[in-house]
């Protein structure tokens, strides 16, 4: 039995562990909490990811090692380049497949359909800094020193996604509130599913071909803001809400004082034009379809309903 370890216990990590536990792999998730998804072939355990040593140590005899790691949105630049190298080191040393699950920020803005074939031309922070950990990692492989693959999804939507889709909007809709989102409400955009991006990053660590490539999650048909709203909430059977937009100006006032939302102006490009991810490459490729949109909503809003079930009971 194959030992694969799994960096990150957050959705996309859960979702890689439990797809390999249940191919019958040994997995080893490791977070910084030590707290995961539980499986009879699923060990937890406490992690610093940024610490080399640890790192390496806990690679010796994997066969794969998966990053699925997500530091905090505003420290990117501080916590990324540290993390990275340790796993990128952790992979050469002990001859373990290196897949990184990964975004479309490195890209920047592109007009038209976003295939792997556009360069990383990104010239924000966060996006260069998810190009130059695709660039080193690539870079080893072409020397030689480690196999590596990495998985680029568009924004998430899934169960405890961290999602333009999620904790902001999807409450209120349930309440029959109206919300603002990101950008224009009306430009299509791609929402990758939590999960096929899971089962990209199994299927680039288990298949050579994969190997020296970046792959492109399948993603369902892309829906604008409203419409995935609307999808939403005949998901959840609540009537549909009211949806506006934030500009550029009303992003740079509120970010002002909400770090989290000040961060958001590097990525507006995304909100304000199609943000469109091209994935036929992994389909003819991999293999690898999207799962059935209506299961993808399903699965995003059960989550927020039992909480708010529970919220009415208690």
């Amino acid at each position: 039995m194959s030992t694969h370890l799994v960096f990150g216990a957050g959705p996309i990590g859960t979702a890689t562990a439990l797809e390999l536990a249940a191919n019958g792999e040994n997995v080893v998730v490791a977070s910084r909490s030590g707290r995961g998804p539980t499986h009879n072939n699923i060990t937890l355990v406490a992690a610093d990811a940024s610490n080399a040593t640890a790192v390496s140590d806990l690679a010796v005899g994997a066969t794969a090692i998966y990053n699925c790691l997500n530091p905090a949105y505003t420290r990117w630049a501080t916590d990324w380049p540290p993390m990275a190298n340790a796993l990128l080191t952790a992979a050469a040393s002990s001859g373990a497949v290196y897949v990184i699950c990964s975004n479309l920020y490195g890209y920047g803005p592109i007009d038209g359909p976003i295939t792997t074939d556009h360069p990383l031309a990104a010239s924000g922070t966060k996006g260069q800094v998810r190009a130059h950990m695709w660039q080193d990692a690539l870079a080893a492989h072409e020397r030689g020193d480690v196999r590596v693959a990495e998985v680029r999804s568009s924004d998430y939507i899934g169960p405890n996604a961290e999602s333009h889709l999620g904790d902001r909007i999807v409450p209120k809709l349930l309440a029959g509130k109206g919300v603002r989102v990101v950008g224009d409400p009306d430009v299509t955009h791609s929402w990758t599913y939590t999960v096929d991006a899971a089962r990209t990053m199994v299927a680039a660590a288990t298949n050579p071909t994969a190997w020296g490539r970046a792959w492109h999650a399948p993603t369902d048909t892309p829906r604008t803001q409203r419409e995935a709203i609307a999808d939403l909430a005949a998901a959840a059977g609540v009537p549909m809400i009211s949806v506006k937009g934030m500009s550029r100006t009303m992003i740079t006032s509120v970010g002002l004082f909400v770090p989290m939302v000040r961060e958001l102006k590097e990525t507006y490009y995304q909100f304000d034009a199609p943000f469109v991810l091209d994935d036929s490459a992994t389909r003819t490729e991999l293999g690898l379809e999207p799962t059935d949109w209506k299961i993808v909503l399903n699965e995003h809003v059960t989550p927020f309903l039992d909480e708010a079930a529970t919220a009415r009971t208690s």
